[in-house]
């Protein structure tokens, strides 16, 4: 089930407001016993987390399937993808996972139960745990107030649900409405720049959003990188080289080496520009779990 992007907050008695965190999106099943977790394209995400698998299978009795996020947590306990995008390399933060949803127990679906009951069913089944499973934090029922506090918190947004509301499993629901703090987002990379001074690998990734069936040039992004980062991104990019720019209209560059659209980043950025461009953005890491085909200029993120 996933979120709709809201420009303002709702209100009524029937909304819950959670933390919107920064992180994969996975859901852990377990079936006599054996634990899987998979993210939203159904990729096999269980064996880079088996503490997570592990926490799962102590999870009482019986089959069940939770909803969750994979998260790594700063030192004020906030959830940063480039800290999660860190994940094995010496000094780097625990990932943790936070559930915020049951959708099946001892083998029965909740899915159309409300959400005020699956809570209940959550917090029973999880408990106080706290690592490396943690339910998702709730705040006030008072929206503008919650969206206060997200803010002083540092928050990445949060997420309005409506306690009546079933799950609905692939559906962009209203019944769920994401209201952002920190301006990231998800573009597509169609291309990059080439590296001066003493960087290596390559200089800037360009990037856009789907308008229709055209991918929208929307700007460069040349922060936020690491050598390890640079590597990594130049070996994936040099595998998807091609000599015509995805991009229609294609920007004007002559040092653009132009790749198919199949990877997407999540970008930092201050704001858009009167012209529909990225204002000082910054490279927080790539996104497998989600689709090039998500990220589109309509539903681009202000």
């Amino acid at each position: 089930m996933l979120a709709t992007l809201s420009p303002s907050i709702v209100e009524g008695p029937e909304w819950v407001f959670e933390e919107k965190y920064d992180g994969i999106r996975a859901v852990a099943g377990r079936e006599r016993g054996h634990v899987k977790i998979w993210s939203r394209m159904l990729q096999d995400l269980t064996g880079g987390f088996p503490h997570v698998v592990a926490a799962v299978e102590a999870l009482g009795d019986g089959d069940l399937i939770v909803d969750g996020e994979l998260v790594a947590l700063d030192e004020k306990g906030v959830s940063r993808f480039q800290l999660l995008q860190r994940r094995g390399t010496a000094g780097a933060s625990p990932t943790r996972y936070a559930v915020f949803d049951v959708l099946e127990q001892d083998g029965r679906s909740l899915m159309a139960r409300p959400l005020i009951e699956r809570r209940v069913a959550l917090e029973m089944l999880v408990g106080r745990r706290t690592s490396p499973l943690f339910i998702s934090r709730r705040l006030v029922r008072d929206g503008k107030a919650a969206y206060r506090e997200a803010k002083r918190l540092g928050w990445e947004g949060i997420i309005a649900k409506d306690e009546r509301s079933p799950y609905q499993p692939g559906v962009r629901s209203p019944f769920w409405r994401k209201v952002k703090v920190r301006k990231e987002s998800e573009f597509v990379i169609g291309g990059y720049t080439s590296p001066k001074g003493g960087r290596q690998h390559l200089g800037a990734l360009l990037v856009g959003l789907y308008d229709g069936p055209k991918l929208r040039y929307v700007g460069k992004v040349g922060t936020g990188f690491t050598q390890d980062t640079l590597a990594m991104l130049a070996s994936k990019l040099e595998k998807l080289r091609t000599d015509e720019s995805p991009f229609d209209p294609a920007p004007r560059m002559r040092d653009a080496t132009w790749v198919r659209p199949k990877l997407v980043a999540q970008l930092a950025y201050a704001e858009w520009t009167a012209d529909g461009k990225l204002r000082q953005p910054a490279f927080l890491g790539l996104r497998t779990d989600k689709d090039p085909s998500e990220c589109t200029w309509r539903d681009r993120e202000r």
